[in-house]
């Protein structure tokens, strides 16, 4: 759990409480609603796990809030400890903001359009694919909505400007959120929760932002409440935060250069099929049936994509060995399924696929097609069109 996970060699605790964390929710989702789940590490954060461990943190809470109340319930009020949670929701949002900023502002989080998403029929689309595709395909926009993100999470680091931070936090995961709505994507429960922090730290300050936008009076002076009374202690706290922000921005910065700058796959291209042999019986002639391979598209080193007669496309995860010329493959919804083709590379535009596949036998030939002028890619940028270019 934030911030644990960057305090070195705490792994052992951290790998303890989620063992712990998923034996609970198991339990829960057996026993109350009768469902059994399972935690995939599938890049959802939607799934009926993720929903039951949500009810599981609003019972511990909701439970531990009443228990604290009857215990201590002579305390006027948690001043201190009010603005000490500040911190921990500051910091939370704030790593949060600059690490989705610098994912996009070196834009890699909705990477170009890859060779296989741009042969996909339109209409074929899901709604997430089409997100990521028409975000993907400018660079400017991306770059323009992590800068957004970038100054949010940078200027919750002061106290000073953590007000101006969270109002800009609100309208760009606002934002964020209704995509994730409207388009289906998977972050729904995650991003609900930036919003909600957002909202938290902005909540003291209501009334004042009220007077100023509302009802044309001079807000009063925040209150500021110090974590501690000696002054160099809250100095010393200040200067850990932004130390912590500002490394968790320079690492998204770097993974995601990293990430832009990455060879593309020795194979890449759009390959053709000329042959597909399946348990040594030649299967030519692909537009005949719809279920066979027409394509075999090679664009990030790490997918491979088969398209069908019928234009479906059937995509892996790759791992790519060109010293011993494998390819292996799983598949994105079924993490137990494995194969491994060997390929055999017969000239500049010519290659063989051979392996076992599905349980069969399979051989395939390829020849490396001429890349198509993909306009979405290709249309560019213009100050002037004397009709508009919709197409």
């Amino acid at each position: 759990p934030f911030p644990l996970y960057y305090i070195p060699f705490v792994g052992v605790a951290t790998a303890k409480y989620y063992e712990l964390l998923r034996v609970l929710v198991t339990w829960v989702a057996r026993h109350v609603f009768q469902v059994d789940v399972t935690l995939l590490a599938n890049g959802s954060g939607d799934s009926t796990f993720n929903y039951v461990q949500l009810f599981c943190f609003l019972v511990l809470a909701a439970t531990a809030t009443l228990v604290w109340s009857l215990l201590d319930r002579k305390r006027r009020n948690y001043a201190r400890l009010h603005e000490w949670l500040r911190v921990l929701v500051r910091l939370s949002l704030a790593t949060a903001m600059v690490t989705y900023g610098g994912i996009k502002l070196i834009p890699t989080q909705f990477p170009a359009p890859p060779l296989d998403r741009l042969l996909q029929p339109f209409g074929d689309a899901s709604p997430m694919g089409l997100l990521w595709t028409f975000i993907g395909a400018s660079k400017a926009y991306q770059s323009f909505s992590g800068a957004a993100e970038m100054l949010g999470g940078l200027l919750l680091i002061g106290r000073r400007t953590t007000l101006l931070g969270a109002l800009v936090s609100i309208g760009v995961v606002g934002n964020v959120v209704m995509l994730n709505f409207s388009y289906d994507v998977p972050v729904k429960l995650y991003s609900a929760h930036l919003f909600l922090m957002a909202v938290f730290l902005v909540a003291p300050d209501l009334r004042r932002l009220a007077d100023f936008f509302l009802f044309n009076r001079t807000p009063a002076p925040a209150e500021t409440r110090p974590l501690f009374r000696r002054v160099w202690l809250n100095r010393v706290v200040m200067a850990c935060c932004a130390a912590l922000v500002l490394y968790t921005a320079g690492e998204a910065l770097y993974y995601s250069y990293q990430s832009l700058i990455a060879p593309k796959s020795p194979l890449y291209g759009i390959w053709n099929v000329e042959e597909v042999v399946i348990d040594g019986q030649a299967q030519r002639a692909p537009a005949l049936d719809e279920s066979r391979w027409r394509r075999v598209v090679f664009d990030s080193p790490s997918r491979l994509a088969i398209q069908l007669a019928n234009q479906h496309r059937i995509r892996y995860n790759l791992n790519l060995n060109p010293q011993k010329r494998l390819l292996e493959l799983t598949k994105r919804e079924d993490p137990k399924w494995k194969s491994t083709l060997s390929y055999e590379r017969l000239g500049a535009d010519r290659l063989v696929l051979a392996g076992k596949l599905d349980g069969r036998q399979v051989r395939v030939s390829l020849r490396l097609d001429a890349q198509p002028d993909f306009l979405l890619v290709n249309r560019g940028f213009h100050w002037i069109n004397e009709y508009p270019f919709n197409r």
